[in-house]
C-alpha cells in the first residue's frame, strides 16, 4: 500500500513542476488512476511520457505498493 502524498513525491522527484492527482480505485491503496501534467512532458510521445512516470515510481511497482495503474499524461502550459 502507498498512499498519494507518498507517490505525489515520488513523482515530483523525477518533475519537479508536475501537478498529481491521484485515484485509489478500490479503496485498498494499490490500484490507481494517476493524472500527471508536467512540462517535462512538453514534445515527448505519449509512451514516452508515460515511461517517465513509470519509471518515477518503479520503485513502488517493484516491492508491491502498487499493483495497477492506469496513466494520463498532460502538458503543463
Amino acid at each position: 500500500m502507498i498512499d498519494n502524498h507518498s507517490m505525489t513525491d515520488l513523482i515530483r522527484v523525477a518533475m519537479p513542476d508536475a501537478h498529481v492527482e491521484i485515484v485509489d480505485l478500490t479503496g485498498t491503496m494499490d490500484h490507481f488512476n494517476v493524472l500527471v501534467r508536467s512540462g517535462a512532458f512538453r514534445g515527448v510521445p505519449l509512451m514516452d511520457r508515460h515511461r517517465m512516470v513509470e519509471g518515477a515510481l518503479a520503485a513502488a511497482r517493484a516491492d508491491g505498493r502498487i499493483h495497477a495503474m492506469s496513466i494520463r499524461t498532460e502538458v503543463l502550459e
